[in-house]
């Protein structure tokens, strides 16, 4: 994520433009048709993204010269290796692993998801004796498991 926050005015002025489908102080999202155009004009090095921005109404200082060579970089690969530019944030977190895990790496996750979920039915269990009115305060939850 950049560490460019957009002010409260530019927000306000940039969220005006159609080819901006969602922004917030931190991250811009444009829309489908925008990453696109912006592909296919770049296309064999005819044009430079801040050019296609630029032109857009988006003005290239404002959002930054890296985030826009990122951004056409990253649509550009994913149009290449997909066929199609996805927003993947919420649906590709975090880094995936392409190879196949081994026992040793499987054990280890699942140990580790045990002890996650024994921790959330512990926590639950004390909600639970809060709510009932058995468990009045923090420190006798944390008195209870002793």
């Amino acid at each position: 994520m950049s560490k460019i926050l957009f002010t409260d005015v530019q927000v306000k002025n940039l969220s005006k433009n159609k080819w901006i489908k969602n922004i917030t102080n931190k991250g811009i999202t444009y829309t489908k048709e925008f990453k696109h155009k912006l592909v296919k004009e770049c296309e064999n090095y005819k044009r430079f993204p801040q050019e296609v921005f630029r032109e857009c109404g988006i003005n290239p200082e404002i959002v930054g010269k890296r985030r826009i060579e990122a951004s056409a970089y990253r649509w550009r690969k994913q149009l290449k290796s997909t066929g199609d530019i996805k927003d993947t944030r919420s649906t590709n977190s975090g880094n995936t692993i392409k190879r196949e895990l081994t026992d040793k790496e499987k054990l280890k996750r699942a140990e580790a998801r045990i002890k996650l979920l024994e921790a959330e039915n512990e926590l639950l269990k004390k909600n639970e004796l809060i709510e009932m009115g058995i468990l009045t305060d923090i420190k006798s939850i944390s008195n209870l498991k002793q």
